[in-house]
C-alpha cells in the first residue's frame, strides 16, 4: 500500500501514531538528557512531550472525528499551533514581581476551593467526615501564609522573600498531596467522589503556583524545594482529574480548555522532572 495514500485515506490514525511517536522519542531523549534548548522553565523536548500527549487526549475525546476525521484532524493542527504561538501564561520565563502577581491573582481561587473544602465535609458519610477533616484541616493556614508572602513579594522582590514563598509553596502541596492519599483511602464511593474533587481543585491551584515558584528559582533552589516533596506528584496523579484541571486553568486565564489542558500537561511534567 502507498504509504502517502494511506495516511491521506486514514488521518485520524496517522495523527495518532505521530502523536505517539513523539511521547515516545520524547521520552527516550529526556533519558538520555537530550533537551534541545530550554522553552519556559523546560526544555523543548518536554513542551513537544507533553503538548503531544495533551492532543492525544484531545483526539480521543473528538466527537466528531468518527464523522469528520479531516476536520477532526484540522483542528489538531490548529490547536497545535495556538499552544505553540501562545505564551503559557504560568509556565513561561516571568519576572519575580510577575510571577508575584500571578500568585496573588489566584488568592481569590485558592480560598475559594479552600473555602469549598471546609464544606465538604457535610456532604461526607458520619465516619468519612473526621478523616477528611484532619487530612484538610490545614489548608486555611498555609493559602492564607502564602498570600501573604506573595504580597509581601511583589511590594519588595528579594532572594529572601522568594526562599519563603520556595519554602511556603512546597509546605501546601505537600499538604494537598498527603490530604488526596488519605480521602482516597474513604470506602464509601460517594464521600470519596466528593472529598477527591474538593481537594482536585486545590490541587490545581497549588501546581500552577508551583510552576510559577518554579519558574523565577535557580536549579539550586528548585532541587532544594524537590528534596522537601516527599509525597511526588505521581503518588496522587491517578485521583487526580485532568479535564477538571484544565477547566480550572481555562476559566482563570480566560482561554480554551484545550490550551489549558496542554500547559496542564506541561506543567506536570516539569515538575516530575524536577523531582516533585
Amino acid at each position: 500500500m502507498n504509504p502517502f495514500s494511506n495516511i491521506w485515506n486514514h488521518p485520524k490514525t496517522s495523527v495518532t501514531g505521530l502523536l505517539i511517536a513523539l511521547v515516545t522519542i520524547g521520552g527516550v531523549l529526556s533519558q538520555q538528557g537530550v533537551t534541545l534548548g530550554n522553552a519556559g522553565s523546560g526544555t523543548v523536548v518536554t513542551l513537544v512531550s507533553a503538548i503531544a500527549t495533551a492532543l492525544l487526549g484531545l483526539l480521543a475525546r473528538d466527537p466528531e472525528s468518527a464523522t469528520s476525521p479531516v476536520g477532526s484532524s484540522a483542528k489538531l493542527g490548529a490547536w497545535a499551533l495556538i499552544a505553540l504561538l501562545l505564551p503559557l501564561p504560568f509556565l513561561g520565563g516571568c519576572s519575580g514581581s510577575t510571577v508575584a502577581q500571578d500568585i496573588v491573582n489566584w488568592t481569590p481561587s485558592l480560598q475559594s476551593a479552600v473555602a469549598t473544602v471546609d464544606s465538604t465535609a457535610a456532604l461526607l458519610a458520619p465516619q468519612d467526615a473526621p478523616v477528611f477533616t484532619a487530612a484538610t484541616i490545614g489548608f486555611d493556614a498555609a493559602s492564607n501564609l502564602l498570600d501573604t508572602q506573595a504580597k509581601a513579594y511583589l511590594a519588595n522582590p528579594s532572594a529572601t522573600l522568594l526562599a519563603q514563598l520556595q519554602t511556603q509553596i512546597v509546605a501546601l502541596q505537600q499538604q494537598v498531596n498527603a490530604a488526596l492519599l488519605q480521602s482516597a483511602k474513604i470506602a464509601n464511593p460517594a464521600s470519596q467522589q466528593h472529598a477527591l474533587s474538593a481537594i482536585q481543585a486545590v490541587a490545581t491551584i497549588v501546581t500552577a503556583l508551583v510552576a510559577l515558584v518554579q519558574s523565577v528559582s535557580t536549579r539550586a533552589a528548585v532541587a532544594q524545594m524537590a528534596a522537601e516533596s516527599t509525597v511526588k506528584m505521581a503518588a496522587v496523579r491517578p485521583y487526580l482529574n485532568e479535564n477538571h484541571a484544565a477547566e480550572i486553568v481555562a476559566a482563570h486565564y480566560s482561554e480554551p480548555v484545550e490550551v489549558a489542558r496542554m500547559q496542564v500537561a506541561e506543567a506536570e511534567v516539569n515538575e516530575a522532572q524536577a523531582g516533585f
